[in-house]
């Protein structure tokens, strides 16, 4: 299928299905449409239900189409950080289930002029919005050295991040870093040796966060998620790099991002959800083998 090439071979499909414990009559969501792969497996258990689903992305709008006239099936072009309001606005204030497979789908890395990618040179952009206001080269070109040590040390864990920054910060008096390789060939000399792609791919998910302000729309989604979900409700989140899925981890057992677990006047403890996995629940080894994408994945489910 056209989609399985262009988007990607969706990530524990069965588990993600199996954790939704989906009802044929039951309202789902998927906030992360993109290819559709979740999406059409989910509609394909449903009779009377809804599957309302989330993308940001236009690219995302021409795999909606074969959905077209399901009267199941509603998009929301729209960023799921804004959750609760869209569900109210499409007549769906509870919902049974919510699906969130996070991170950066195969097409928009594979796509060169979106500049998520290390393998193509192109503008360095790396908004899942074209439509929004700042790319990664605004950052690159605006941003103080100490704040791109910060961007760098706290969302990609790039060992040397001040040294980065302050190399960005004083090439970019001589000349603006505009594309992929202006920015590899800056740093070319400080990733280590035969680790330069593990350098790189760091280096550019720290940009992507920054630039699409991930943990932040994460952290916004999370908390409306006690108030749309039905009772018995599951979220299902897949994350692939350990801040998400701290984040998706803490709210889950805490009902927050930080600090312990709040109690009531009587001792018990005050949280909406209940992990259904003790663990995060991992690809197989036959699934990261014909899916390379899967072998960092993290899913996490729980229930109201």
């Amino acid at each position: 299928m056209e989609l399985q090439n262009t988007y990607h071979e969706p990530v524990m499909l069965s588990e993600c299905l199996e954790g939704l414990n989906i009802r044929p009559d039951g309202i789902y969501v998927d906030v992360t449409f993109g290819g559709g792969g979740h999406s059409r497996a989910i509609l394909e258990k449903l009779t009377t239900g809804r599957l309302l689903v989330f993308d940001q992305d236009p690219d995302a709008v021409a795999n909606a189409e074969e959905f077209k006239g399901d009267e199941r099936f509603t998009f929301i072009a729209a960023n799921f950080r804004h959750i609760k309001r869209y569900l109210r606005l499409h007549k769906a204030e509870k919902v049974d289930g919510i699906l969130a497979d996070l991170g950066v789908s195969s097409h928009q890395i594979n796509t060169p002029l979106r500049g998520f990618s290390t393998r193509f040179d192109a503008d360095l952009d790396m908004r899942m919005n074209p439509n929004s206001e700042k790319t990664a080269r605004e950052v690159l070109n605006v941003r103080s050295a100490a704040e791109l040590q910060k961007i760098f040390g706290m969302y990609g864990e790039v060992h040397n991040a001040k040294t980065a920054a302050e190399a960005i910060f004083s090439s970019r008096h001589n000349s603006p870093v505009e594309t992929i390789n202006d920015l590899k060939g800056i740093l070319m000399k400080y990733a280590p040796r035969h680790r330069e792609n593990k350098y790189f791919a760091q280096v550019f998910q720290a940009l992507r966060i920054e630039v699409n302000d991930e943990l932040k729309v994460l952290e916004e989604f999370l908390m409306q998620v006690p108030e749309v979900l039905n009772p018995q409700g599951r979220l299902v989140v897949m994350s692939y790099h350990s801040l998400e899925d701290r984040l998706v981890k803490n709210f889950i057992q805490k009902g927050k991002f930080d600090g312990e677990v709040e109690k009531d006047f009587y001792g018990n403890e005050i949280k909406p959800l209940k992990s259904i996995t003790r663990k995060p629940v991992e690809a197989t080894q036959e699934e990261v083998a014909r899916n390379p994408r899967a072998r960092s994945a993290k899913l996490r489910i729980a229930e109201k």
